[in-house]
């Protein structure tokens, strides 16, 4: 599989920063809006949005929530509330457990995707609620490569009103998080949704963003087909897999099918 980073993939990132910063502003003025609410996990997508927020309206006008788990890992929190302190924007910390442990209780599941999808659902529940209370946006984190591989959930952390990040890939986060000098002990650390104890995105995935990013880089942005894939090393079979992921994942990313009637 090729494993070389890609010039291809590298950024402006003052200019991305600054596109980024005027669609937040454009889009509050669309809809009318002056506050925005989102989740702080702890990982560098939340940070990276949270960063661009605060550059683009008051910082009295943005609310970060913390939105744990019994069993989060606790260094999530901790950078999580680091984010929060060095923005100084508004916070609010909300223990999922009760309402996910209540649910559980009556549906009993071992299968760890199940509980991973209803604790992703239950934030965004929060978020929405939170949302309504103020009278705010709810700002989205998901990033390309995430988004392309249907990796999140839907009517979880995929749902939100508005997402800077939608079309950069997770290695050009990580370039604008540096950019943005967010703390590196973020950046660096494995992506996680922190969903179930030791659960790692590239774990789950079953290879780096790094990796997922030249593959989707290659087929999206260069259009290459499948014999031009295998000649830049990715295997027959690791590029049907992804594709076969692909298209299955594919209605993540848009809105409900509407069957449509003749008139």
């Amino acid at each position: 599989m090729a494993r070389k980073a890609l010039p291809g993939l590298n950024i402006d990132v003052e200019k991305i920063k600054k596109l980024l910063i005027a669609f937040i502003k454009e889009q509050l003025k669309r809809t009318g809006f002056t506050k925005l609410v989102m989740g702080i996990s702890g990982g560098v997508d939340s940070a990276v949005v949270a960063y661009l927020a605060a550059e683009a309206i008051e910082r009295d006008n943005i609310t970060g929530v913390i939105m744990p788990y019994a069993s989060s890992d606790k260094q999530n929190i901790k950078d999580a509330e680091l984010v929060l302190n060095i923005l100084t924007i508004n916070r609010r910390v909300v223990d999922i457990s009760p309402m996910v442990d209540a649910y559980f209780k009556n549906h009993p599941t071992d299968d760890l995707n199940r509980r991973g999808n209803k604790m992703s659902r239950e934030r965004m529940s929060v978020l929405y609620d939170i949302s309504a209370e103020i009278g705010a946006l709810v700002i989205g984190t998901s990033n390309k490569s995430e988004i392309k591989v249907g990796y999140g959930t839907l009517f979880g952390d995929l749902a939100c009103a508005i997402n800077p990040l939608g079309d950069l890939y997770k290695t050009q986060v990580r370039q604008l998080a540096r950019h943005l000098n967010i703390p590196e002990q973020i950046i660096a650390k494995p992506p996680s949704a922190d969903l179930w104890q030791g659960q790692t995105d590239e774990g789950e995935l079953g290879l780096t963003y790094k990796e997922l990013d030249t593959f989707l880089y290659y087929m999206d942005d260069q259009g290459h087909n499948d014999h031009q894939l295998e000649k830049l090393g990715f295997s027959a079979e690791f590029v049907k897999t992804m594709k076969i992921k692909i298209a299955k994942n594919e209605f993540k990313g848009r809105p409900p099918k509407i069957a449509l009637l003749p008139r």
